[in-house]
C-alpha cells in the first residue's frame, strides 16, 4: 500500500484533498494531515512516505522548502505541489517537470496526477526538477509582483521598557508559548508575535528554521556539528549556549 503526507494550512482545503484522494487513489494510506512546513518536515522524515502533497504557502517553512530539505531527509518521496500561484509560477512548475495541482483541485487533475505517479512509482523514478531553479524562479516572480520586504526591526520588551531591535542583532528567535523570545548578545526581549507569524516576515537568505521552537541567524553562526543520530549542534558566535538542529532541518545546511 501507498503511504502519503498532506500538508495545507487551511483544514477546508486540507480535508477536500484527503477526500478527494480517496475517490481517485482508494489504496492510498494517509499517514500525516500537517498544517505547516515544520510539522511536514518532520512527518516526511519519520515516516518516509511515498508521496507528499504540499501547499505552496505555508507558515514557517514554505512547501518548496520542504521539498528541498526532504530531497535528503526522505530521498524516495515524490512531491506534488497544491498553488494558487498565478501563470508566472506555473510556467516555472512545467518547465521543472514539477508535479503540481492548481486550487481550487479537481477530481480530474488529481487523477491524471495520481497515474503520473504511480508509473513513476512503478519505474523507480522521482521527479522533483531543479528545486534550486524553482525557488530562484519564484522569488523574482514574488519580487515583480511587490512581495513585501523582509523585517530590517522589531519592537520587544524587557520588563516594563520596550526596545527597538535590528533584526540582524538577534542571533536567534525561540518560541515561548504564544509569543517569542528574541536572544541578542545583551540579553532577551519578548515579542508579542508567535514564531510561525514571524518565520513568514523574516528574510529567508538570512534566517533559518532548525527546530520547531527555534529560528537561527545564520550570521550569529560560529559553527554546526552533526552527531551520530543525525541531529546537529549550533555554537553561536555572541551567545555562550548551544541550539539543536532537528534531523529534518539538518538538510538546510548540508552546503555549509
Amino acid at each position: 500500500m501507498s503511504r502519503a503526507v498532506i500538508a495545507e494550512d487551511e483544514p477546508l482545503l486540507r480535508d477536500a484533498l484527503r477526500r478527494l484522494l480517496s475517490e481517485v487513489w482508494p489504496e492510498l494510506d494517509v499517514v500525516a494531515d500537517c498544517e505547516n512546513g515544520a510539522d511536514a518536515l518532520d512527518a516526511i522524515a519519520a515516516q518516509q512516505p511515498d508521496v507528499a502533497f504540499l501547499d505552496i504557502r505555508m507558515p514557517g517553512l514554505s512547501g518548496l522548502e520542504v521539498a528541498a530539505a526532504a530531497a535528503e531527509a526522505s530521498p524516495a518521496t515524490q512531491v506534488v505541489f497544491t498553488t494558487a500561484y498565478d501563470q508566472y509560477a506555473i510556467d516555472a512548475f512545467e518547465r521543472g517537470a514539477i508535479d503540481y495541482l492548481l486550487k481550487p483541485i479537481v477530481v480530474e487533475r488529481l487523477a491524471a496526477t495520481v497515474e503520473r505517479l504511480k508509473r513513476r512509482a512503478s519505474a523507480g523514478q522521482t521527479a522533483r526538477g531543479d528545486l534550486a531553479l524553482l525557488l530562484r524562479e519564484l522569488a523574482q516572480g514574488g519580487a515583480q509582483t511587490g512581495a513585501a520586504p523582509p523585517l530590517t526591526w522589531i519592537t520587544a520588551g524587557t520588563g516594563r521598557e520596550t526596545r527597538l531591535i535590528m533584526v540582524d542583532d538577534v542571533a536567534y528567535f525561540r518560541a515561548d508559548h504564544k509569543y517569542t523570545v528574541a536572544m541578542t548578545a545583551d540579553g532577551e526581549a519578548l515579542l508579542r508575535k508567535p514564531i510561525r507569524e514571524l518565520l513568514e516576515q523574516l528574510d529567508p537568505a538570512v534566517f533559518k528554521q532548525i527546530h520547531r521552537s527555534t529560528i537561527v541567524n545564520l550570521k550569529a553562526i560560529a559553527s554546526i556539528v552533526r552527531d551520530d543520530s543525525g541531529k546537529g549542534t549550533v555554537r553561536l558566535r555572541q551567545r555562550p549556549e548551544t541550539l539543536t538542529v532537528s534531523q529534518p532541518f539538518m538538510a538546510l545546511f548540508r552546503n555549509m
